[in-house]
């Protein structure tokens, strides 16, 4: 039977060949359809003429690193899961990462059987079914949360927004004026309370709070061993 039409599409962006390689042929063994390409520029055409359900980069790359292209792909498509494969095991080159949308970032060496079990569980997780939101817009002060369609409106002012930040601006819309707990947020938003992923929440909490400085109605603030609350004043 031809199961050609169930293969998940797969860009695997990796400048090491015989890595590259390897990885292409044990995942396509595992009925995954990968396109390989050897660096970021290879990797942004490749892009732009094919869908893939899952993206896998490298980040020390020539002509376009990883971080630049995931930055490319983030600014067209919120929704397709990015992976990053990498010999840089920093911190902040973890948190970078997972704040550029990241799904997740793994440090080479690495079990290509883990891989695959951290793809099959992203693939998993982005195609269940889309729970409906009881609004498709919140407000908060003088704000309006368009979630529908991922903006930010103050004033007649439309900011975009990430699906992260969507979703976790939502959360502080719902919860306005009540505390927003970090584990709550960390689990709804990125469907895990790591270390990493904690760091990197407080990094979007810091663009959501430029986001909304100029509606003085609102305020974001830390409550000590919780999380955060999104306070709403009714007078600026």
């Amino acid at each position: 039977m031809d199961t050609t039409s169930t293969k998940k599409k797969v860009l695997l962006v990796e400048d090491d060949t015989n890595l590259g390689l390897l990885l292409q042929e044990y995942l396509n063994h595992k009925n995954f359809s990968v396109d390989l390409k050897r660096n970021g520029e290879e990797g942004w055409h490749a892009y732009n003429k094919s869908d893939y359900d899952i993206i896998l980069l490298d980040v020390m790359m020539p002509k376009k690193d990883g971080f630049t292209l995931a930055e490319d792909i983030r600014s067209q498509n919120t929704e397709v899961p990015i992976i990053f494969l990498t010999a840089k095991s920093l911190k902040e080159d973890k948190i970078k990462g997972l704040t550029l949308g990241a799904d997740d970032y793994i440090t080479k060496p690495f079990s290509m059987e883990v891989l695959e079990l951290k793809m099959a569980a992203i693939l998993r997780r982005t195609e269940k079914v889309e729970v409906v939101p009881t609004l498709d817009q919140y407000l908060a002060g003088q704000s309006t949360l368009d979630y529908k369609n991922q903006k930010l409106y103050f004033q007649g002012k439309g900011t975009p927004l990430t699906t992260k930040e969507n979703e976790l601006l939502r959360l502080f819309f719902e919860r306005k004026n009540n505390i927003l707990e970090r584990e709550t947020a960390l689990k709804k938003v990125w469907n895990n309370d790591s270390y990493f992923t904690a760091r990197s929440m407080d990094v979007f909490i810091s663009k959501i709070r430029k986001y909304i400085k100029e509606d003085t109605t609102l305020q974001i603030i830390n409550v000590h061993g919780l999380g955060y609350k999104l306070v709403e004043n009714e007078e600026a």
